[in-house]
């Protein structure tokens, strides 16, 4: 193997190299840092790189490599983070000028794990501001492009988190999910996005959007790389996936909401996906939940309210900063009161209960990622009207995970920024990586 080639593999793959002593982690992280660098769009995705931390990490995996005492399938590969995860004596400030400045004493419990199990940092990536857009856009501190077309967005809110991986940047990423900011732009970059059940990982030391949604996982080249990442962020072993087969599987296509104005390319790929699924030995069966209608109708209520009593006095101190069209998502939460949350948040939870019922004899449901492609971004700057609607239009169908509190895998479909979402009832990951793992060879 060639220098040149491992920023362009797989991050099990690199973990294997180093395991077999093929790749040093110092010089694995060396590349990583040198690319980025040089890289045309390296200061469009990274909003802080951390080479010294990175090569003291990368120093330690090489000695235990040396030693046989690799504490991980990743130990040494080089993993990128959002900029809402805290890192010691490192500005985290979520893309927004209102935490310009802002440097943790300590690593979010996350980090300190995933480190322990020896990934290496090699710094902060740029995101939608306060994480509060499923577009990618920031005008504040950067839009990273989608890799598939340099004048679109990658995709929101963890957008450099996604294009460091598809440019190469990194061997995997992690980011935040809250209505699809993981999926989203793992969707429109070819790439594997896992949002976790909610609770599943700490969200100490990460910046909140909505607590009561905000979920962390990884964005990664390949099902395998995404079942490893989350497992160091767990600070365990990673789930089995040999011999996952679609042979008997039973899959619900939701049909409710998420079919609903889909443009032609994701309408397209979402129906090869399913023939392939269904040439592979699962079964597809049409499922039509109109109750999930009712909390998806709410998620005004229950994100704004959210969002605006996270942040509503820290936003009204210096508004000016702030891009208005995400400003003004943070103010539509001022009109709702406690007592409006909770209603919705009621109604969000007897949705669940028939949501699950409905599916539980699936073993998994399916929908597209995005029923849209990415917009082009002067477009979005020029439109403001285009902006809002398109937003709604790019988060509607991941958003169903989140108000159904699922977990789910948004898988490349082959047709270009265009993804297939598995959903599975919370805290079974393993059990979807699997499906996911068997899935991807299918789509392949």
């Amino acid at each position: 193997m060639q220098m040149s080639d491992w920023t362009e593999m797989s991050a099990v793959e690199l973990g294997q190299g180093i395991g077999k002593g093929e790749i040093d982690p110092v010089a694995l992280a060396q590349a990583f840092l040198d690319k980025i660098a040089v890289h045309p769009l390296g200061s469009r995705i990274y909003a802080r790189v951390t080479p010294e931390r990175a090569l003291a990490e990368a120093e330690a995996a090489r000695d235990r490599a040396a030693a046989g005492q690799r504490r991980s399938p990743l130990d040494g590969v080089p993993v990128s983070w959002k900029d809402l995860f805290d890192t010691a004596g490192v500005a985290t400030e979520a893309g927004s000028k209102l935490l310009e400045g802002r440097v943790p004493d300590a690593d979010a419990p996350v980090l300190q794990t995933a480190t322990a199990m020896g990934l290496v940092c090699l710094g902060k990536t740029h995101m939608s501001e306060l994480a509060f857009s499923g577009l990618g856009l920031n005008p504040v501190t950067a839009t990273p492009p989608s890799v598939n077309d340099p004048e679109a967005v990658a995709g929101g809110s963890s957008s450099g988190a996604a294009t460091s991986v598809a440019f190469g940047l990194a061997a995997a990423a992690i980011g935040s999910d809250t209505g699809g900011s993981v999926r989203i732009p793992s969707c429109w970059n070819d790439l594997v996005g896992l949002k976790t059940s909610s609770g599943r990982i700490s969200l100490d030391g990460v910046v909140p959007l909505a607590k009561g949604f905000d979920t962390v996982g990884p964005l990664c080249r390949t099902v395998e790389d995404a079942a490893q990442t989350f497992a160091a962020l767990e600070g365990r072993k990673g789930p089995d996936l040999r011999g996952a087969s679609l042979v008997g599987k039973r899959f619900a296509r939701l049909t409710t909401i998420v079919l609903d104005d889909l443009r032609p390319e994701p309408a397209r790929a979402h129906a090869e996906a399913l023939d392939k699924l269904a040439a592979a030995g699962a079964e597809i069966v049409d499922l039509d939940v109109p109750e999930i209608g009712i909390p998806m109708a709410d998620a005004g209520v229950l994100y704004t309210a959210e969002a605006w009593a996270e942040w509503g006095e820290t936003i009204e101190a210096d508004p000016e900063v702030m891009f208005a069209p995400i400003r003004e998502r943070f103010e539509a939460g001022r009109q709702f009161s406690g007592a409006d949350y909770l209603r919705a948040w009621e109604r969000m939870m007897a949705a669940r209960d028939v949501y699950y019922a409905a599916s539980a004899g699936f073993d998994a449901v399916l929908c597209p990622t995005a029923p849209n492609l990415p917009p082009k971004i002067d477009k979005l700057m020029e439109q403001g009207e285009y902006y809002v609607t398109e937003n709604l239009l790019t988060l509607r169908n991941t958003r169903v995970g989140n108000v159904m509190g699922t977990c789910t895998l948004t898988l490349p479909t082959g047709v270009p920024s265009c993804g297939l979402s598995i959903m599975c009832p919370p805290m079974q990951e393993d059990r979807l990586l699997r499906l996911g793992a068997a899935a991807e060879r299918a789509l392949a």
